[in-house]
């Protein structure tokens, strides 16, 4: 299983998350269906957007993408993502990128110009067929900037010969250089999954690389190859909107996600994600957030109630009841939303008996018990304590029928925003409204949580 990674020229945000947080479910699944599971995540340590701010900034190109994927690994850490197989770095792998450039070449299916070398887009006649596209209309749509010198408008590239000032490898009879983005995932997934040319089972990445990153990997790859295709399964997952709109800096909705784990339980998000199919365009919102601190809440009671107490060591390998209800439903094309409303409604008969295969089910959604589930809750909230919040934020915040917990959780979601504008005055406000409501917030570095404040 080969997933393209992330590009850390910049901050991962949380349309990273939900890729790679899928991915992660899916590799869950196999494991538990008994696959050996060789995953490997690429990284694109090298392009032109670090490239250009080291440039504008005097930094070294590595130091920034080393940055930039250190904060990366520390979220997907936080949010419980299992490491990868392989981990390769394009730069890492220049000897097995040069050679398969030189295969293309000897084959005629790449030629070298006076920027760089470029792939033969006519020469490979299927080209289009993974993302449906025709190689004509491509053709009236494509064009070549002033900087390029290939053939066809359609031809991309393999190798870019150096410039100066920019980082580059020696690259014997053509020049010095540094590789195209395309060739470098066809060349470490080969190296790593296919030295054969066989093919292997399934290639992954987000829906925005399926043209025209995957395809050109397709382009690449299957000509050398003894027995096409290159994956036997394609998998893409959706793209993600903020409030209804792409995210943007330029928007003003774009947060990093080390800011918004550092706001918010990771389980939460994790949770959020699973209503929605993996391949569907998923609108995230506040109140989608709020909704999954609510269902986290539900799981963490079901789980103190069925567990003995002492250590929490959950086991994931129970293969009947609700594991084998929530397996099932992922056999569906991975159909998350079904399998959590198995975890949930099986929280209605809970017991101790089956407190293995409520923690495999949740261990299959990403979700895994810790010491902190176990912890006693606070006092009762106070009956009247709806009442109270919608007499304090009935003027600003709507509640729309929610039950006290998703009130609550309303609010913080508003404070989270409050805190990531850096609006201390809104922030302190509201924390002092929902003292008044019987609420005690507790700020740390997982988010804020609440308990029933003494009387």
């Amino acid at each position: 299983m080969y997933v393209c990674g992330l590009t850390p020229s910049a901050q991962a945000h949380l349309g990273h998350a939900r890729s790679f947080l899928f991915f992660d479910l899916l590799r869950r699944y196999l494991l538990h269906r008994g696959h050996s599971v060789r995953y490997v995540q690429n990284v694109t340590d090298i392009d032109d957007r670090s490239i250009t701010r080291a440039r504008e900034t005097g930094e070294n190109w590595y130091d920034i993408v080393s940055g930039y994927y250190a904060e990366f690994k520390q979220s997907m850490r936080a949010l419980g993502v299992m490491e990868a197989d392989e981990e390769p770095y394009a730069t890492k792998y220049i000897p097995q990128i040069q050679t398969m450039i030189r295969e293309l070449v000897e084959r005629g299916l790449a030629y070298a110009v006076q920027d760089g070398i470029y792939y033969r887009v006519s020469a490979f006649p299927a080209y289009g067929t993974l993302s449906n596209r025709n190689i004509d209309e491509l053709e009236a749509g494509a064009r070549i900037d002033v900087d390029e010198h290939k053939d066809d408008p359609l031809d991309f590239a393999l190798w870019k010969f150096a410039k100066p000032g920019e980082p580059s490898w020696p690259f014997d009879g053509f020049g010095d250089g540094r590789p195209g983005w395309h060739i470098e995932c066809s060349a470490m997934a080969r190296e790593l999954l296919d030295p054969q040319g066989e093919g292997f089972d399934i290639h992954g990445g987000g829906a925005d690389l399926i043209f025209p990153h995957h395809e050109n990997e397709i382009a690449q790859s299957e000509p050398l190859m003894a027995h096409p295709p290159m994956a036997n399964f394609w998998v893409h997952g959706g793209l993600l909107n903020f409030e209804g709109r792409k995210m943007s800096k330029s928007l003003g909705n774009f947060e990093p996600l080390s800011e918004l784990l550092s706001r918010h339980d990771p389980q939460a998000i994790r949770l959020t994600f699973l209503p929605t199919g993996y391949s569907k365009v998923m609108n995230f919102t506040e109140d989608s957030l709020a909704n999954a601190y609510l269902t986290l809440e539900k799981l963490k009671k079901a789980y103190r109630a069925i567990h003995p107490g002492g250590t929490v060591a959950p086991r994931h390998d129970a293969t009947t009841g609700l594991a084998a209800r929530v397996a099932d439903a992922l056999a569906d094309d991975m159909n998350t939303s079904a399998a959590l409303a198995e975890v949930l409604a099986a929280l209605r008969d809970a017991s101790p008996a089956m407190l293995a295969e409520f923690e495999t089910a949740l261990w299959l959604l990403g979700i895994e018990p810790n010491a902190s589930w176990l912890e006693a809750p606070g006092a009762e909230l106070p009956g009247d304590v709806l009442d109270r919040l919608q007499r304090e934020f009935g003027a600003e915040i709507s509640f729309n029928g929610d039950t006290p917990e998703a009130a609550i959780a309303r609010v913080l979601e508003h404070r989270a925003a409050a805190r990531a504008a850096k609006d201390w005055a809104a922030s302190d406000r509201l924390r002092d409204a929902l003292l008044r409501c019987g609420i005690a917030i507790k700020d740390s570095k997982e988010g804020a949580t609440w308990t029933v404040a003494a009387e």
